[in-house]
């Protein structure tokens, strides 16, 4: 088990705060990521996890900014508010880089070949199922 799990949930829970709807949504969809990495070759597991707990970071900007949030305003907004999250604890660079790129894509036809970006659209498409989204 990877230290950054830790610290990447903390960043979630300290971000969303009293939301605690995208919070436990986000731990949802990394307990499925993990389960679907155990059959699965090939990932990152530091870049998974972020991108799991941080893909809806964007929902926040949105609804601050625009009043509403979907898909693409989660695409447009997210990558920024990760990466800086990220960048306070020191996550490496290169990871930081890929995480936004999965994260401006979890919702669209996906334009990156990753591995992690599969993971992450598999488990978040089991969660957004099972509560009905």
């Amino acid at each position: 088990m990877n230290y950054c799990k830790g610290k990447i949930a903390k960043l979630l829970a300290d971000y969303f705060r009293n939301d605690f709807r995208r919070i436990t949504h986000a731990l949802e969809v990394l307990k499925y990521a993990e389960q679907i990495m155990e059959n699965t070759r090939g990932y990152d597991y530091d870049i998974v996890i972020a991108a799991a707990l941080l893909h809806d970071v964007g929902i926040k900007p949105s609804e601050e900014i625009l009043g509403y949030n979907n898909g693409k305003t989660q695409e447009k907004y997210g990558p920024p508010v990760a990466e800086e999250l990220l960048k306070s604890i020191d996550f490496p660079r290169e990871k930081i880089t890929k995480v936004s790129e999965i994260i401006g894509n979890h919702h669209s036809p996906s334009r990156y070949d990753y591995v992690e970006l599969k993971i992450l659209k598999e488990a978040d498409r089991i969660v957004n199922k099972l509560e009905g989204d």
